[in-house]
């Protein structure tokens, strides 16, 4: 099959007529073409690093979870040697899904509801009706198929690619991009970090819209009042994305990143004196939002589902004594629900105008949204690599 690259998004207007101030966003087609968000699933979400599961959350050997990758089902499970696992969640005998949950937990292995094909932990192919009348059957060969899977922060990201990306490169190059150094996001411990609370969003809007809106702040004097309360330079506007290393600050009065500014938690242990009192944002493209407070970690996980519908999965991270203490952490924990919902409710606000006559050649980004044109270039660029 062979499919049409995506042009690169023209200029709303001629260069005569666009203010030097201000650069052109990508077209509204972008958020609502259904062969362009075919296209993002190939060589975006098929292709790249996916943070699919907590590695906390498969605790046990057995524990699996489904995650929908691009336009593939995947399986993460914990083998019986402790290991993660991870592999389309497809059974190699007629192509029925293996595991029909989201998430459970089985004794010793796989089994398909279908015609009871069975896999080990390690997606060998152990057992099957008359499996022993067929000698010539490779247990191996006709295993469940393996995804690539890495560990670090304490999630499993997976890629779906023959000869996945450099995960260094990719994954761990966002925070060097970002901060300067891996080295300054893994002072956060999050591997080591307890789950305080976990809400799901189902967000009625292009993933897109997401992403651009996490990365700038022109909006926040206007929806987050919370926010800037906590983080008083983000009302002029910009973004802690915006200027590479930097740090938004606390407010002078403010004791904690908490709804009302009120004292949180202590701080994590290697979290540095340079990095206390201060919020940090990291976007790993695709998909995934890194918040980093002296106290705590907030980590956003994106399924996009379809061009306008994408499920937004948000952990709050916590030192273990915090959690296993039982300590109210509704404060900290309600101050980004309610920046969460309130950008959320701005994305479906955006959505039905992508499809508008008035946005057909797209918007114009402000200076303190400039760095979103890099994301445009990025994706423009990724969705071009098409064969033809």
């Amino acid at each position: 099959m062979t499919t049409t690259p995506v042009s690169p998004a023209p200029a709303p207007t001629s260069p005569a007529e666009l203010s030097p101030s201000l650069i052109s966003t990508l077209p509204g087609h972008y958020y609502t073409d259904p062969e362009i968000f075919r296209q993002e699933q190939e060589h975006l979400f098929e292709s790249m690093w996916f943070c699919a599961v907590r590695g906390a959350d498969l605790a046990r050997a057995g524990a699996f979870r489904t995650v929908q990758v691009g336009r593939e089902n995947v399986l993460v499970t914990r083998s019986r040697t402790g290991e993660l696992r991870a592999f389309l969640n497809i059974c190699r005998h007629r192509g029925a899904r293996l595991c029909t949950e989201e998430a459970g937990e089985v004794r010793r292995n796989l089994q398909c509801p279908y015609h009871a094909w069975t896999y080990d932990l390690d997606g060998r192919l152990v057992a099957a009706p008359n499996l022993v009348k067929m000698p010539d059957v490779d247990r191996t060969e006709y295993g469940l198929v393996k995804v690539a899977l890495r560990e670090w922060l304490g999630y499993a990201w997976v890629c779906l690619a023959d000869e996945p990306p450099s995960f260094e490169e990719t994954v761990m190059g966002a925070a060097v991009e970002r901060l300067g150094d891996v080295a300054a996001v893994e002072h956060y411990g999050t591997e080591n970090l307890a789950l305080g609370k976990r809400i799901t969003y189902d967000v009625r809007a292009n993933w897109k819209l997401i992403v651009e809106n996490f990365m700038e702040c022109y909006h926040c004097a206007t929806i987050h009042p919370e926010l800037t309360e906590v983080l008083p330079e983000f009302a002029d506007g910009y973004a802690a994305q915006y200027y590479v290393g930097h740090g938004a600050g606390f407010g002078e009065e403010v004791k904690g990143f908490t709804v009302d500014g009120s004292a949180g938690f202590g701080r994590l242990p290697e979290v540095t004196e340079d990095q206390d009192r201060r919020y940090y944002a990291i976007t790993v493209k695709p998909t995934v939002f890194i918040n980093l407070v002296p106290d705590h970690v907030i980590l956003h996980r994106m399924f996009p589902l379809a061009e306008d519908r994408t499920i937004v999965e948000c952990d709050w991270l916590y030192a273990p004594e915090v959690v296993e203490s039982g300590a109210d952490v509704s404060k900290s924990v309600e101050l980004f629900h309610r920046v969460n919902a309130q950008d959320f409710a701005a994305c479906e606000r955006t959505q039905p105008a992508m499809a508008s006559r008035a946005y057909r050649r797209g918007g114009v980004l402000v200076p303190t949204e400039h760095h979103i044109g890099i994301f445009h270039e990025w994706l423009t660029g990724m969705l071009g690599r098409v064969d033809g």
